[in-house]
C-alpha cells in the first residue's frame, strides 16, 4: 500500500518545499496539496525533483474570504475559469497529476449547469495527462457546499460524459455523510481518480474512530487499487508524531 502526504494538513508549520522534503524523509510515496500558489512553481518543482516524489494533485482556489470554490456559482464564470487556468498552469509547471475543481457554496439547477459548463471548459483547456477531480464534502463540516454525496457526484459525471474527469473519494467525507464506505468504494471504483482518508468523525490520524482503516486499506488493495492513498488528516500536533499508523502498517507486511 502506498501513501501520499496531503500537505494542506501535514507539515503546515513549514513552507511547501520543506514540507515536501519532510514527507520524503518520513517515507511517503507521493505528496498532494491544496493551494500552493504563493510558492513559485520552480521552487516546488525543485523539491519534487530532489526527493523524487510525484505531486498527485492540487486544488483550484477557494475565491474571496468565506467562499469555498467558484465553479458552481452562477454569474461567476469568469472568476471560475481564471481559477481553473491558474491551477492548470501551476499543475503543468510542477508535473501534478490532477486538479480538484472546487464547486463552492451553491444549489439548484443553475448551479448544476454552471458546474457542468465549467468542468467542460476545464477539460477542454487542461492537458490530457492531468486528471480533473470533483469531491463531495460532508454537510456537517461544509454545510451548503454544492457537492454533498457520491450519488450526486456520480450523476453529474454521467451527465458530463467526459473522459479524464473523476471522483475524489474521501473516506472521511463519505463516512461522515453516507457511511458504508467500502461498499461505495467498490461500486464507484471505475469513476474514482483519487482516494483520501482520515479518522471518522474527528478527522484525525487513521488509527482510531468509527472506521477500521486496516480493513478499509485491505479492501482497497483487494479491489486492485495501486495508486497512493491521500493522508488528508489533522495530526493534532507534530506531524511526525502522528505517523505511527503508517509505520504499523508497513511493519505488519
Amino acid at each position: 500500500m502506498k501513501f501520499s502526504a496531503n500537505l494542506g494538513f501535514l507539515w503546515t508549520d513549514r513552507p511547501l518545499p520543506q514540507a515536501i522534503r519532510a514527507a520524503a524523509a518520513a517515507g511517503f510515496d507521493a505528496v498532494e496539496c491544496h493551494w500552493p500558489y504563493d510558492v513559485p512553481a520552480a521552487e516546488t518543482r525543485a523539491a519534487l525533483e530532489e526527493t523524487g516524489l510525484p505531486m498527485l494533485g492540487l486544488n483550484t482556489v477557494r475565491g474571496p474570504a468565506g467562499e469555498n470554490g467558484l465553479a458552481a456559482l452562477p454569474g461567476r464564470k469568469a472568476e471560475a475559469r481564471a481559477a481553473i487556468e491558474q491551477a492548470i498552469a501551476y499543475a503543468d509547471a510542477v508535473g501534478a497529476g490532477a486538479i480538484h475543481v472546487m464547486a463552492g457554496f451553491a444549489s439548484g439547477p443553475a448551479a448544476r449547469e454552471t458546474f457542468l459548463e465549467n468542468l467542460a471548459f476545464a477539460r477542454n483547456t487542461c492537458p490530457e495527462e492531468i486528471t480533473l477531480l470533483i469531491e463531495p464534502l460532508n454537510r456537517h463540516d461544509v454545510p451548503g457546499y454544492f457537492l454533498q454525496d457520491t450519488e450526486q457526484a456520480a450523476a453529474l459525471l454521467s451527465d458530463l460524459g467526459r473522459d479524464g474527469v473523476k471522483l475524489m473519494f474521501d473516506c472521511y467525507h463519505v463516512g461522515r455523510s453516507e457511511g458504508d464506505v467500502t461498499t461505495r468504494l467498490a461500486a464507484l471504483l471505475p469513476r474514482i481518480g483519487h482516494i483520501q482518508f482520515a479518522a471518522v468523525p474527528d478527522r484525525g490520524a487513521p488509527d482510531h474512530g468509527e472506521l477500521d482503516y486496516r480493513f478499509v486499506f485491505e479492501r482497497i488493495a483487494a479491489l486492485g487499487w495501486t495508486q497512493p492513498l491521500g493522508a488528508e488528516y489533522r495530526p493534532g500536533g507534530d506531524t511526525g508524531a502522528s505517523l505511527g499508523w503508517m509505520q504499523a502498517l508497513r511493519t505488519a507486511r
